[in-house]
């Protein structure tokens, strides 16, 4: 369960996934980080181990989930001594959704974000506000980037890969070059444009993502529509350049200067605050190295 992106609330990172039918759920580990760093897990059980907070729970499981048990947590909340409710418990027993819990290396416990901010307020309310400010900003990218304007960007951006990939096919590909190789030649050019411009290969994306790329989307269907405008430009540029004969790493060199110069006329024209989650590195440089 690798977070699909992340928040900053004033210097803490939590991450966010989402879930297609309920909608975007928020780390309540994370977010716990910031009263505990040592045992997040105590502070979730604590604040779930509050009957204020179970009625919460149980309110919001009750809209939005028709098999939640409300027999049984009335039957917990009733039982004498003290309560004591674990996120594993309230999934297990009460058969919530509100709540994900998971073990492994992305584990944690997530929580939709009306619970999340719930349990903020319960942290530190000038957190809460952090986080809340944070997450506007995340859903107002989002909203950006399924805008016309960005859809159309990437509708051109995949009409302009044609005119790179035929600059590939003519004069970087043998015709007795086997598939694979050819595959991996296309795959290759693409994954540089891709390390220029977000600093990353397509492979490095998935392993972050993997729902996303289970349902069939790529490092590209996540770009800015200013990002787009430069992928755009990086396709044609390096159509010339492979037409010129350059070699791959003084492709490169001048790809990167080309994004790092259109980075820099987008943020001193004030473009759109969507470029503050861009690759800071991309402004100083980087890592130089497409192998």
């Amino acid at each position: 369960m690798a977070p699909t992106s992340k928040i900053n609330a004033n210097g803490v990172e939590i991450g966010v996934i989402k879930n297609d039918d309920l909608g975007t759920f928020l780390s309540l580990t994370d977010i716990a980080r910031y009263k505990n760093q040592e045992d997040p897990r105590i502070i979730v059980t604590n604040w779930m181990s509050s009957y204020s907070t179970a009625d919460f729970l149980a309110v919001w499981e009750e809209i939005h989930n028709p098999n939640f048990n409300r027999l049984e947590f009335q039957s917990v909340r009733s039982e004498r001594g003290r309560f004591i409710m674990t996120p594993k418990q309230w999934i297990d027993n009460m058969q919530g959704i509100g709540i994900i819990s998971k073990a492994g290396k992305y584990g944690g416990t997530y929580a939709h974000s009306d619970i999340a901010f719930e349990f903020a307020s319960w942290i530190s309310p000038e957190f809460k506000l952090y986080i809340i400010k944070d997450y506007q900003r995340l859903k107002k990218e989002e909203a950006e980037r399924f805008s016309i304007g960005w859809d159309e960007k990437r509708v051109l951006s995949k009409i302009n890969y044609h005119i790179h990939t035929d600059a590939i096919q003519q004069y970087l590909i043998d015709d007795d070059l086997s598939s694979e190789k050819k595959s991996y030649t296309f795959a290759s050019e693409a994954d540089m444009l891709n390390v220029a411009l977000f600093g990353k290969k397509a492979w490095q994306w998935r392993e972050e993502h993997p729902n996303e790329h289970k349902r069939g989307e790529n490092i590209r269907d996540y770009a800015s529509a200013e990002e787009l405008v430069i992928l755009i430009n990086l396709e044609s540029q390096n159509a010339e350049l492979i037409k010129q004969g350059l070699s791959r790493e003084e492709r490169y060199q001048r790809l990167r200067e080309m994004v790092q110069q259109q980075m820099r006329v987008l943020l001193k024209n004030h473009t759109s605050d969507k470029l503050k989650n861009i690759n800071p590195n991309l402004l100083k440089g980087g890592d130089s190295s497409v192998n």
